[in-house]
């Protein structure tokens, strides 16, 4: 008895997950960015988190060479940025509002929450690889997160 991928991805779409766009710097220092819901904290000492990547991503190809990556996570404001980050293929970045971490990865303004972390330990999984990092930099500040739900965005109800 087996389940489809179509089956799993409905059943798992009932777990909310917050929304975070991954950025890195590829070998010419080309930016690079996704939205990522598959990511959660590993390990508080040493400060570990993870993100797991589909194979056929542009960012798969990228991180693997990345010596950091940068973490964002969405406040409920940012649902525009973080479709932009999964569904536009080039120009992510234009006219949006960023800085750069000391290690140059890209963190998003506005975001609920900034994460620089140095890549150190990846594996292979299905069609997606666990990529984790050790966070190096850390910032927050308080507002209400951008939640992904039974395929969509949501927010929380006030």
């Amino acid at each position: 008895m087996g389940i489809g991928p179509d089956e799993f991805r409905a059943i798992l779409g009932r777990f909310a997950s917050g929304v975070t766009i991954l950025t890195a710097r590829d070998d010419h220092q080309l930016d690079h960015g996704m939205t990522v819901s598959a990511f959660c904290s590993v390990s508080l000492v040493p400060p570990l988190i993870l993100a797991c990547i589909d194979h056929s991503t542009d960012m798969h190809r990228i991180l693997p060479t990345a010596s950091h990556f940068g973490i964002s996570i969405m406040s409920e404001s940012q649902e525009a940025l973080a479709r932009r980050f999964a569904e536009l293929p080039t120009g992510r970045f234009d006219g949006i509002g960023y800085t750069r971490a000391e290690s140059g990865v890209v963190l998003l303004d506005d975001a609920l929450a900034h994460l620089e972390c140095r890549s150190i330990d990846r594996h292979d999984a299905g069609d997606h690889t666990i990529f984790i990092g050790e966070v190096m930099w850390a910032s927050s500040r308080n507002d209400r997160p951008l939640l992904y739900y039974r395929g969509g965005y949501a927010q929380l109800e006030r």
